[in-house]
C-alpha cells in the first residue's frame, strides 16, 4: 500500500506536515488548494479514516499512524476560528492517468 505525506499552511503562516498510509488523500485533498479550516479538518479526517480503514482491511489491524495525523490535524485546527488552509505538497503526486 503507497504510503504519502501532505504538507499544508495554516492561517497564521505555520506548515505541518502530516502522514497518510494511503494516497486516498488525493480524493479528497488538491494541491494549492484552499480550504476554510473547518472544511480541511473535515476532508482530511474522513480521508485518514478511509486510509486507515485500507489497512485494517489489508493486514488486519488499524493504522496508528493514520490516526496520530488526524489527531494532530483536529488539535491544530483548535487555533484558528476561522481562515485558510493550503494545501502545499501531496508526495508522492497522484499518478498520471489516475483519478
Amino acid at each position: 500500500m503507497p504510503e504519502m505525506r501532505f504538507a499544508v499552511r495554516w492561517p497564521d503562516g505555520v506548515e505541518s506536515s502530516h502522514y497518510s498510509p494511503s494516497l486516498v488523500m488525493h480524493d479528497y485533498l488538491t494541491t494549492g488548494s484552499r480550504y476554510d479550516v473547518a472544511d480541511f479538518v473535515a476532508r482530511s479526517s474522513e480521508a485518514l479514516d478511509a486510509a486507515g480503514e485500507r489497512v485494517r482491511a489489508a493486514y488486519g489491524f488499524a493504522c496508528t499512524s493514520a490516526m496520530a495525523s488526524r489527531d494532530e490535524i483536529v488539535r491544530a485546527a483548535t487555533a484558528y476560528p476561522d481562515g485558510e488552509v493550503t494545501v502545499l505538497r501531496m508526495e508522492p503526486p497522484l499518478p498520471v492517468g489516475a483519478s
